[in-house]
């Protein structure tokens, strides 16, 4: 079976994730066959744009195949623990460098973000040019709770969002719907998704002209203009986030999350998730968002990737998945155990470069060729 489906009918690409059983979670080798038809498609006569969508309707993309990341992380221990396992390394060096040309496409991508789209699926949706949310949408960046960070570009585009909004989704992963998703910028469109086969045969049925994105615009906002999403649930606690603002330290936020009051369903989601999650991840995203405010897209996925990388070292990426889907007891042993003790130096570890500038594999990112 393959895991990505194409077909081009009347100039639109279509790509579909074809990994239905693991909600089309990515593996090295569907981010390698993406990275493929995409480049291809971008010189093609034959494509104008593209449209990428999930198998099934449960999820356009649940994320990264990290159990396999765990798999890696475990051998190369055995051998040598201060070495990057190289699966991990071409996991995410080809999985950011594809988001990085997603970003930067030059022809138009709708993607159909319906059910879950997490972590990696994050990754492949926010950076298209064109991005539709549904109903049953449901988006997040959970990496604290497998002690990982908030990759995929989040680094760009949570620092991006309104108010605080970024450091606290960052810190927190809270789960976000269709109308949070057109609030806080990762979606363009609010449809029901029984529009779906209307928005294909629209893109089949439609004569191009010259002015190919115009085009996909005003078809989609056709579509979209007949359904007001629901009100945000994240917009309706404004008041709450703007409370992080100026918070300079991880220390203030936790007292901040701890100490806010009344405390209802949406922000006591997001104290537990904080709380139970990987200390040393929720210092790195705290520090991670912080030094990266300024940074180009470039920028961005080159040092994600040495962040990525250092977490395959470190102790609690691998323990985090164990936790959540090897033993699955959901009682991970954090190193350190406590917010408190994870020291200066410890963070810095994380941000140490495993390479110089000039052998850093996404060292092109952004140069002309």
């Amino acid at each position: 079976m393959s895991l990505i489906l194409t077909e081009i009918k009347n100039r639109v690409g279509f790509i579909t994730l074809n990994s239905e059983a693991t909600l089309n979670s990515l593996n090295l080798s569907m981010i390698e066959a993406l990275t493929t038809v995409i480049e291809t498609w971008k010189t093609s006569e034959e494509v104008a744009c593209i449209f990428i969508q999930g198998a099934g309707e449960k999820a356009l993309c649940a994320g990264g195949d990290v159990r396999q990341l765990y798999d890696n992380i475990i051998a190369q221990r055995a051998i040598d623990p201060t070495q990057v396992p190289a699966g991990c390394f071409d996991f995410f060096a080809k999985e950011y460098a594809l988001n990085y040309a997603i970003h930067t496409y030059p022809k138009p991508i709708i993607v159909w973000g319906h059910g879950i789209v997490m972590g990696g699926g994050i990754g492949v949706m926010v950076g298209a040019s064109h991005r539709i949310v549904t109903e049953r949408s449901k988006l997040a960046m959970p990496e604290i709770t497998i002690g990982l960070f908030a990759d995929v570009g989040a680094t760009w585009f949570l620092n991006r969002m309104p108010s605080a909004y970024g450091v606290y989704l960052g810190l927190t992963g809270a789960r976000l719907d269709a109308a949070d998703c057109r609030f806080l910028g990762l979606a363009d469109y609010y449809m029901e998704s029984t529009e779906k086969q209307s928005v294909i045969d629209a893109l089949v049925g439609m004569k191009w002209s010259d002015a190919i994105e115009k085009q996909v615009d005003e078809l989609l906002a056709t579509i979209a203009k007949k359904y007001v999403v629901a009100a945000s649930q994240a917009a309706e606690h404004q008041a709450f986030i703007s409370h992080f603002e100026g918070v300079t330290t991880l220390g203030e936020f936790r007292t901040v999350l701890n100490n806010y009051t009344p405390k209802d369903s949406w922000i006591e989601a997001g104290l537990q998730s904080f709380e139970k999650g990987s200390p040393s991840s929720a210092h790195i995203i705290f520090r991670q968002l912080k030094e990266g405010k300024d940074y180009t897209l470039a920028q961005v996925f080159q040092t994600e990737l040495n962040l990525a990388c250092q977490c395959c070292i470190h102790p609690d990426f691998a323990e985090g998945v164990r936790a959540l889907l090897v033993d699955k007891d959901q009682s991970p042993k954090w190193q350190p155990a406590t917010l408190e003790d994870v020291t200066d130096g410890w963070v810095d570890s994380y941000f140490t470069p495993l390479w110089t500038k000039e052998n850093h594999v996404l060292k092109n990112l952004g140069k002309t060729e």
